[in-house]
């Protein structure tokens, strides 16, 4: 076919659609009056065949088109004034944008459905840990021993991943199991031992042995996980059982009389304060000298001001507030405010990556972070009464924002090299458990050094 068209030459932008229902290359037969019909009607309409070749006979009529040979190209040519520019214009624009505001339409709802969630189950989450937090003892441990089981369970998993099992070896799925159990029944130990270290090295002694004496070819990076993991998701949070329940000395000590003994939360244990009786006895004894007053009397001077004044006699009255639970309650809302100021700093004003392990991090964001966290410790340590110096609090705050960035970082690398998003789907809108406990898993150790060793020493 030597004479087929190559060119088609179009004089305006807007084509205007044709209805082409029937092409007959027979010259006998007529075309149908459907032929080509503009579904617009336009005063100047040309219609132009182009052949290359022999010439072609044809005839254009106004209702209907004879040719005798095969039609191969038809160029509709229109001129300037034919077409109403402006609304072809505009039709095409509505076409071109429909799409798109689908799209953004069906991305605004998923946005707006992940929020929702993430703010039910954000307060749900919220109201139930504050409810073991004040509950404290084994409430409070069966519920972090609950939580500490299911971060286990997550970061074996994320071990187990493709992209970190591309460049080592991962533990035995029995092995992750075993060791996932031991994580939970560390912070039960803790609030009954006291004390877990013999306990944890035994226990990294009887998963190194099982992963020595396993079938096949140990490798050195099943064992550098596995006892990662044990430190990571089970010792580690063992330190808000300490914290918590092993910090039993008043917290609401602003008696002018009696004094600020910082060494007093030292040296008074979990189990060593029941009743006004035994504070009393205890005092005496760490003091070494006798108040001119009854055990009762002496305790309603250690608990005068702040929130545990007017505190319910059936929830445990003001002896309930101890420096565990005032310092736990500090560094939870810390490090809530940390990541909350750091969240809306690095949406308003962060430009500069804090690192390549989470991009999306600013140093700005952390600066504001670092703000709000200080703010909050001195604000709730003034609601509190504890810790009594201004500069106490503002390096608690700090070490707590410290901790919660240092966690957070620590379980993005873990799953920057796992190559996921989230480290699990259990709390709809939020992800995995390790994605909410990630800021608190470094900092209670830094909470309880700080409560336990830089007080005594620097005073509270």
């Amino acid at each position: 076919m030597a004479s087929f068209a190559s060119f088609v030459e179009i004089s305006r932008y807007n084509l205007i659609p044709l209805s082409v229902t029937s092409l007959c290359g027979c010259p006998c037969h007529i075309l149908s009056n459907k032929t080509l019909i503009p579904t617009r009607r336009t005063p100047k309409l040309k219609l132009n065949f182009v052949f290359h070749g022999s010439k072609s006979v044809f005839r254009v009529c106004p209702t209907s088109i004879y040719v005798n040979r095969r039609l191969i190209t038809a160029v509709a040519r229109a001129e300037p004034e034919s077409i109403d520019e402006s609304n072809a214009e505009e039709e095409v624009d509505q076409g071109a944008v429909l799409p798109t505001t689908k799209d953004s339409f069906s991305e605004l709802q998923h946005k707006s459905s992940q929020l929702r969630k993430r703010i039910v189950f954000g307060l749900g989450i919220g109201i139930s840990v504050g409810g073991a937090v004040l509950a404290g003892g084994w409430i409070f441990t069966v519920a972090l021993a609950a939580a500490v089981f299911l971060g286990a369970r997550e970061y074996f998993e994320l071990v187990r991943s493709r992209g970190i099992t591309a460049g080592m070896t991962p533990p035995p799925r029995y092995v992750s199991r075993v060791c996932s159990v031991i994580c939970a029944f560390m912070p039960i130990l803790t609030l009954y031992f006291g004390n877990i270290d013999i306990s944890v090295t035994s226990a990294a002694f009887v998963v190194a042995t099982a992963l020595l004496m396993q079938r096949g070819n140990p490798r050195f990076a099943q064992l550098s996980s596995t006892m990662f993991g044990l430190f990571y998701c089970g010792y580690l949070p063992c330190f808000w059982v300490k914290l918590r329940c092993g910090l039993a000395a008043p917290a609401l000590n602003t008696s002018k009389n009696m004094g600020s003994h910082s060494f007093l939360f030292a040296n008074l244990n979990i189990g060593q304060i029941y009743d006004c009786n035994s504070l009393y006895t205890a005092f005496v004894k760490i003091l070494g000298n006798d108040y001119d007053c009854s055990p009762t009397c002496f305790t309603m001077n250690f608990f005068s001001t702040g929130i545990g004044a007017g505190w319910p006699f059936l929830l445990g009255g003001q002896a309930h507030w101890t420096v565990g639970l005032v310092a736990t309650l500090i560094s939870f809302s810390s490090i809530i405010a940390a990541d909350t100021y750091a969240f809306l700093g690095g949406k308003a004003i962060g430009k500069t990556p804090l690192t390549n392990i989470s991009p999306k991090k600013t140093w700005e964001g952390a600066i504001v972070g670092l703000g709000g966290c200080i703010a909050t410790s001195v604000v709730l340590s003034k609601i509190l009464s504890w810790p009594a110096s201004l500069v106490s609090a503002i390096a608690f705050g700090f070490l707590n924002f410290f901790g919660s960035v240092f966690g957070d970082l620590t379980e993005s690398m873990i799953k920057r090299d796992a190559g996921v998003k989230d480290s699990g789907s259990l709390i709809p809108g939020h992800g995995g458990i390790l994605d909410r406990v990630d800021s608190y898993i470094f900092t209670g150790a830094l909470a309880y050094s700080f409560v336990k060793i830089l007080l005594p020493l620097y005073g509270v």
